[in-house]
């Protein structure tokens, strides 16, 4: 065991724990972004860094690791105004409109992503429709934050499928297929994984599209209940997101000892033959 300090409070973790587990073990609250539970850390975002007496920069409580007698602050002035300063970024070039997690975080550091306005230019970083290329999920870019985590997902810690990946520079930085081809004709096998780790609504299911453009997604009156995937025997948990009667969408816990939140497209998708239908019309 490490023995370290947090804020004041001496915390103990296992050597190799990170910092953010270590905090999150104390009941100590650090916003991410790009970290999940259920995926390899990859440091982009910089939203969860903290500081370190005796570091010269600040440093990614989700990939640092903690030493024996460290002194860490995660809630400094130089911490709190490297957080703000992120979420401004983000929010002055992007639509976090659907991120409420971000949403939240912006409102505790009172970040002010409207001071980066210019009348001269977009107020989003990419200004095109959604991709909307079949009737399972869609891709939104105005929404992407680059976090990187439905590229993991579809990449080793997950699917092992690499239909996805971060083509571009700068400003033309976005996820895309390979040479940039249309999602039917890509290595996709639909699984959803990627929809499962997306923080903002840049990619996300057909039926929440579809309900959230007509006004209709009301997820304060869904209900979620678990199950287990009836398609096979490996026993995958199924979260079931249900309003007005009909499946919406579909989740998975990312703390199950099986599917670790991820599926497979039966999994994700496969859940249409449940619904009510419609009695056919007479003639």
């Amino acid at each position: 065991m490490v023995s370290l300090t947090v804020n004041g409070q001496t915390v103990l973790a296992p050597e190799g724990t990170t910092i953010h587990r270590a905090c999150e073990s104390a009941g100590i609250e650090t916003p991410t972004l790009c970290w999940a539970e259920n995926l390899t850390p990859v440091n982009v975002c910089r939203l969860c860094v903290v500081e370190v007496e005796g570091q010269r920069t600040l440093v990614p409580s989700c990939a640092r690791t903690v030493d024996d007698g460290m002194v860490v602050h995660t809630d400094s002035e130089r911490v709190r105004h490297s957080r703000r300063m992120v979420l401004e970024f983000l929010g002055s070039g992007v639509d976090l409109d659907q991120a409420e997690p971000l949403q939240r975080w912006i409102d505790e550091y009172g970040a002010e992503p409207d001071r980066y306005d210019q009348p001269d230019r977009p107020a989003v970083t990419v200004e095109e429709a959604p991709k909307v290329q079949d009737n399972l999920y869609i891709r939104d870019y105005s929404r992407c934050v680059l976090c990187y985590k439905c590229v993991e997902a579809c990449g080793d810690d997950a699917q092992h499928t690499y239909a996805i990946a971060v083509s571009g520079r700068g400003f033309d930085s976005r996820i895309s297929t390979e040479f940039d081809v249309s999602l039917p004709d890509s290595a996709c096998v639909y699984c959803g994984n990627c929809i499962g780790v997306c923080p903002t609504g840049a990619i996300q299911f057909k039926t929440e599209f579809d309900l959230r453009s007509a006004a209709e997604w009301r997820p304060d009156e869904q209900t979620v209940t678990q199950t287990i995937c009836s398609y096979c025997g490996v026993g995958c948990n199924l979260e079931l997101h249900v309003q007005d009667d009909r499946i919406v969408k579909v989740t998975s816990p990312a703390d199950h000892s099986i599917t670790h939140g991820h599926l497979c497209i039966k999994g994700r998708f496969g859940w249409q033959y449940v619904q009510p239908v419609e009695p056919p019309t007479r003639r």
